[in-house]
């Protein structure tokens, strides 16, 4: 895996756009509006709920449901919080890391329970006041397919691995992709099989892969151009105005509710379930 040269400033991108948009649709699909994106991320926390719900700890001789409340977890790309959030009503102890000071900033004042550090999870950690093996779950979400270089792409996945306890989860998404990369300015969707190779050079087995989204999020995993114009001309009316991507929203979210259960494999974003080995 060769990382191509790239003079994008990730850090300075994620600065300006968060200060210019400090919502779930500046952490989201910018274009698409606020409200439309509260429906995307309503789909978001669905999915999270069901898949962190269903993960089952040895114990007793049996699998049990994982207890949350006092455990410690790390959520990678906290950006507004909303994971934070979810995290928190488990009854977790969240730290979060973010590239921006003004995530962290706004973090610390709205969470003030959590502990939130500035750092690039793609970058050496030595600095960082994290300390390895110290967390039981660490999530990211819809945040790794932003480090574009695929060296820090790498190293972020053996960053997360020392930060977890042997056995303990990671829980991401990314596109997942069947075909080739595909890359644009500010975000590298890769192939299912480079971010599985990944994964398990870092020391993690994958437990699971589940659809995130189906129907309410762009096609990044099929080539077909009649698929993703039409997807473009589906959601193109959230950005006209805010009260027609809260319709559209409320529109499609019950389908994709539905499709995110019910099938095994997406043509867009999906939640991967991994373990660090050593720990069961």
């Amino acid at each position: 895996m060769t990382a191509p040269r790239t003079s994008f400033d990730n850090r300075a991108y994620w600065e300006r756009r968060l200060r210019e948009h400090y919502s779930l649709a500046g952490v989201g699909y910018l274009r698409l509006g606020r409200r439309f994106n509260e429906w995307m991320y309503r789909v978001r926390g669905d999915v999270f709920d069901r898949v962190v719900g269903a993960l089952r700890e040895e114990g007793s001789g049996k699998r049990e449901a994982a207890e949350w409340a006092g455990r410690s977890v790390l959520d990678v790309g906290a950006g507004t919080g909303f994971y934070v959030d979810r995290w928190q009503r488990l009854g977790a102890h969240v730290t979060g890391l973010d590239l921006t000071d003004v995530a962290v900033a706004e973090l610390t004042r709205c969470f003030p329970a959590g502990q939130f550090v500035r750092a690039d999870i793609g970058k050496p950690l030595d600095m960082v006041p994290l300390a390895p093996t110290s967390f039981d779950a660490v999530s990211a979400f819809d945040v790794l397919f932003h480090i574009v270089d695929d060296a820090e792409y790498a190293r972020a996945f053996l960053n997360i691995a020392a930060l977890l306890k042997p056995g303990g989860w990671f829980i991401w998404s990314d596109n997942f992709l069947r075909h080739p990369t595909e890359r644009v300015t500010h975000q590298v969707s890769r192939t299912l099989a480079e971010s599985t190779r990944c994964v398990e050079a870092a020391g993690f087995e994958v437990m699971d892969r589940v659809p995130m989204f189906v129907l309410m999020n762009y096609p990044a995993d099929t080539t077909s151009r009649l698929t993703r114009a039409a997807w473009t001309a589906m959601v193109a009316p959230a950005a006209l105005a805010e009260p027609i991507g809260w319709a559209l929203g409320a529109l499609l979210y019950p389908f994709e509710r539905g499709l995110v259960r019910a099938k095994r494999e997406s043509p867009s974003t999906e939640l991967m379930v991994c373990r660090k080995r050593g720990g069961r």
